[in-house]
C-alpha cells in the first residue's frame, strides 16, 4: 500500500511538472509570437528605405523582423484579413493616390502614423526640357515619342496618369515598367540630353541624382499625400511598443534622401544598417 502511494505521488508530481512545462512553453511561444513584426513592402525606393531602416532599429531593440515583398493591392488586402500574415505597410500614400485601395479595404486597417509628410506626384521631365506644363505636351510629342514612361498599373501613380491623359486629351500612351527601369529610361535620356517624360514623385533617390523637374498641373489631377503607416486591426493592441514606435516614426525629405542614398550605395540591409548606426538616437528616440 505504501509503494502504491508513493507511486501515485510521482505520478501526481510528473503530471504537475509536465502541466507547468507545457503552460510555460505555450506562454514561451505566444511571447515569441508577440516579438515577431511582419511587414509588407513594394519595391518603391522609399518604401525599401522605411522597411529596412524599421527592421535595422527593431532588431536592434530585441524584435524579430520578417519583410514580405508584394504588390501594393495585395498589401492592403492581406493586411485587411482577420488573420493577416503581415502586421504593417510604411508607405501607404494618403489621402488621394491610394484612394481606391483605402475604399476597398479601409475599414479593416488602421492608420498608426507618416513615415514621410510631403509626398508628391505628377509628371517629371529633365530640366533642360523647354516645356513647363502638362498641357504643352503635345505640341512636342515627336520629342517625348509620345510615350510616358510609367511603373507598375498597381501603382496610385498610374491610375492618375491615366487620369491625366484623358483631362488633358494627351496624344500619349502611358509605358508599363518598373521604378528601376523608370529610372534607367530617365538616366538613358539624359546622358544623350533628349527628351523624356516620366511619372515622378517625392520623395524619391532620382531628386538627388538627377537635375529635374515636374510639370506643372493646372488641373490638379496629381494630388498632395502623406506616406502613411498602416497595420491590420488589433496590432497596437498586441505590440503596443512596436505601435508606438510607428506612430512617432518620420523622416522629413533630407533625412531620408541621406538614407536611400546610403542604401543605393552599400545595399538595403547594409545600407539601412549603417544609417541607423549613424542616427540612432533619432531612431530609437522613436521607442521612448
Amino acid at each position: 500500500m505504501k509503494k502504491l502511494k508513493n507511486l501515485t505521488g510521482l505520478f501526481a508530481a510528473v503530471t504537475l511538472l509536465l502541466f507547468i512545462s507545457a503552460c510555460g512553453n505555450s506562454q514561451k511561444s505566444g511571447d515569441q509570437d508577440r516579438e515577431k513584426v511582419t511587414i509588407l513592402y513594394p519595391n518603391w525606393a522609399e518604401g525599401v528605405a522605411f522597411t529596412y531602416l524599421s527592421q535595422a532599429a527593431l532588431e536592434s531593440n530585441g524584435y524579430e523582423v520578417e519583410l514580405i515583398n508584394l504588390e501594393p493591392g495585395l498589401i492592403y488586402g492581406e493586411l485587411s484579413k482577420d488573420n493577416s500574415k503581415g502586421d504593417l505597410f510604411l508607405d501607404a500614400w494618403l489621402p488621394n493616390t491610394h484612394k481606391d485601395y483605402w475604399n476597398d479595404y479601409g475599414d479593416k486597417l488602421v492608420m498608426l502614423g507618416e513615415s514621410f509628410s510631403e509626398g508628391t506626384t505628377g509628371l517629371v521631365v529633365p530640366s533642360y526640357v523647354t516645356i513647363n506644363s502638362i498641357d504643352e505636351l503635345n505640341a512636342h510629342k515627336d520629342k517625348f515619342d509620345g510615350e510616358i514612361i510609367g511603373i507598375g498599373s498597381g501603382a496610385g501613380i498610374h491610375a492618375s496618369t491615366e487620369k491625366a491623359i484623358e483631362a488633358y486629351d494627351l496624344d500619349f500612351e502611358q509605358i508599363t515598367s518598373s521604378g528601376p527601369a523608370m529610372v534607367a529610361g530617365l538616366d538613358k535620356a539624359i546622358k544623350k540630353n533628349e527628351w523624356v517624360v516620366i511619372t515622378g514623385w517625392k520623395p524619391h533617390f532620382k531628386w538627388m541624382n538627377f537635375d529635374i523637374k515636374y510639370l506643372e498641373d493646372p488641373k490638379g489631377v496629381y494630388p498632395t499625400d502623406v506616406c502613411a503607416i498602416i497595420s491590420r486591426r488589433g496590432f497596437e493592441e498586441d505590440m503596443p511598443a512596436v505601435a508606438a514606435f510607428f506612430k512617432k516614426f518620420n523622416l522629413n525629405e533630407e533625412q531620408l534622401y541621406s538614407l536611400m542614398g546610403t542604401i543605393d550605395a552599400e545595399g538595403e540591409e547594409a545600407g539601412a544598417e549603417m544609417w541607423y548606426e549613424a542616427n540612432k538616437s533619432l531612431v530609437d528616440g522613436w521607442f521612448e
